[in-house]
């Protein structure tokens, strides 16, 4: 059992709960003793308990929000692009494959989400273009 790590961080929603892994024990069994939840939005790190963390368990614990983060952000946009090519198979279906029933029925959906998304692009697009100009 030495492969197993020294702690280990069970994802929530918001972040996680952390535990030490202890397999020093008279049963051999793997105890997991919570030690802290962590909220990834706002970076707070509260201790289980009345249990005060040492100054590596917290430097660990912010080495791996900083970590989780950047996975999170690589997501996001993995998943945007993602919805891009679902985007053109969407257009490819509509074209070459769609009935008049399938597209009365996902038409107007589509079009005001494809609004919607245009609308917050341009403005934001527009908002890059001043802020570089003004910058230079």
């Amino acid at each position: 059992m030495g492969d197993l790590p020294e702690y280990y961080f069970r994802v929530r929603e918001n972040g996680a709960v952390v535990f030490r892994v202890d397999t020093e024990n008279r049963q051999r069994r793997i105890d997991m003793e919570e030690i802290a939840t962590v909220n990834i939005n706002n970076g707070k790190i509260k201790p289980h308990g009345d249990r005060a963390l040492t100054k590596a368990e917290e430097a660990l614990i912010a080495d791996w929000v900083e970590e989780r983060r950047a996975v999170l952000e690589a997501r996001d946009v993995d998943d945007i692009l993602r919805a891009v090519d679902h985007l053109n198979l969407t257009t490819q279906w509509a074209q070459a494959k769609a009935s008049d029933e399938q597209l009365e029925a996902v038409t107007d959906a589509l079009l005001m989400a494809m609004h919607d998304l245009r609308s917050v692009l341009v403005r934001k697009k527009a908002e890059r273009l001043l802020r570089d100009e003004a910058a230079e």
